[in-house]
């Protein structure tokens, strides 16, 4: 990949990359990149982060003490799809930690659409439960049920429901649980730099309809501008709840269009990978690469079963879903004893075939026994 790579198209690239993109695809012109490696500074900052992001040995770094469990309390977790492995991933974690808690839980399908999104989050308000998961889905969909809510005193707390993890005024959450989505961002956008010693031509997937999914992949199309070897050749919008659908055709276009050139992949979820794979197989692409495709979440044991054996996904910045139904239910349990959110947020991590061990998911250890502890339990 040999060539100049005028300062102003990097500028122009990077810029149309940050506007985001609409409904569709938006491909972006191919470029060659400059200097040896593309760009030594970026690419000895980006191994650096990686290294550190890779290390398997993460401690349990959130709360170790709160209030005990307030008994008798029922949730209603309200789902943006189940066929999303992140949303489903969470929820089989707050499962699992009401069963230690001793508190109920009932899971609403929203099905993927506004219309389904809108019923469900209405029915779990007519439950007058003691509180109410917002699984990844913008509230501001949702406002006259949000509003509804609040009147009732119903406690909302989001997983990926606004973009910044924490409390939330507009709209009103008692917090937001997740990762930092521009660590996230960032180290998915220097592993494709580390990985590619700076000569890069990557394809972006993302989900335009979710503002958190958007501000995410703006962040990565951002993280990649950084180095003058990285090219982006193409923005994919393909909303998630039509992932399956979409995505194998769009691979083909976009094998068809690119070839060699395309040589690395970021999404904003796992997701679109396994819908990728039949695709890439059917084009004859070697399931170890290239394209190396990296997810910028959630980190769902179909994604570590690709990576671990090799097939069309070489990493990926899983979000600690297991945790993060624990800290769900303990961000209620102060809720409910008029005490404060946590402010804990579940440090970056980047899951390979190399420091996985075979594992199929990824969280810090010690968090079962830290919550046990504070609950009482």
């Amino acid at each position: 990949m040999a060539g100049a790579r005028p300062a102003a198209v990097a500028l122009l690239l990077a810029a149309t990359a940050l506007a985001g993109c609409e409904r569709g695809s938006s491909h972006l012109p191919g470029v060659s990149p400059t200097g040896p490696g593309g760009c030594p500074a970026a690419q000895a900052e980006a191994r650096t982060a990686v290294s550190r992001a890779e290390r398997g040995d993460v401690p349990w770094g959130g709360p170790t003490g709160g209030p005990a469990a307030v008994p008798g309390k029922t949730i209603v977790y309200v789902a943006q799809t189940m066929t999303n492995p992140g949303v489903a991933g969470v929820a089989q974690g707050v499962r699992e930690a009401a069963r230690v808690i001793g508190w109920n839980v009932r899971v609403i399908d929203g099905e993927g659409t506004p219309a389904g999104i809108q019923a469900a989050l209405g029915e779990a308000v007519s439950l007058r439960p003691s509180g109410i998961v917002l699984g990844g889905f913008d509230p501001g969909s949702t406002s006259q049920q949000v509003a509804r809510a609040t009147a009732a005193h119903i406690p909302l707390v989001g997983w990926h429901a606004v973009a910044s993890p924490g409390p939330s005024t507009d709209p009103p959450l008692f917090t937001n649980v997740t990762t930092d989505v521009d660590a996230v961002a960032g180290i998915s956008a220097r592993w494709v730099i580390a990985r590619s010693h700076g000569n890069a031509g990557v394809v972006l997937f993302t989900d335009a309809s979710i503002p958190f999914a958007r501000h995410k992949s703006d962040l990565i199309a951002q993280g990649l501008a950084a180095c003058s070897g990285v090219r982006l050749l193409a923005n994919e919008n393909i909303p998630i709840p039509d992932a399956s659908s979409r995505t194998p055709r769009e691979v083909s276009v976009l094998l068809s269009r690119f070839g060699s050139r395309w040589t690395h992949s970021v999404a904003i979820n796992d997701l679109y990978f396994a819908d990728a794979a039949p695709a890439f197989r059917a084009a004859g692409e070697k399931g170890s690469g290239p394209p190396f495709n990296i997810g910028a979440g959630d980190g769902d044991p179909s994604a570590f079963q690709r990576i671990n054996s090799g097939q069309y996904q070489a990493a990926t910045v899983p979000e600690p879903l297991t945790l993060q139904g624990w800290q769900i239910l303990d961000e209620f349990n102060r809720a409910f004893s008029g005490r404060p959110a946590s402010g804990y947020v579940a440090p970056v991590h980047v899951s390979t075939a190399g420091n996985s061990a075979g594992a199929m998911t990824w969280n810090p250890s010690g968090y079962r026994e830290a919550y046990r502890k504070i609950w009482g339990g």
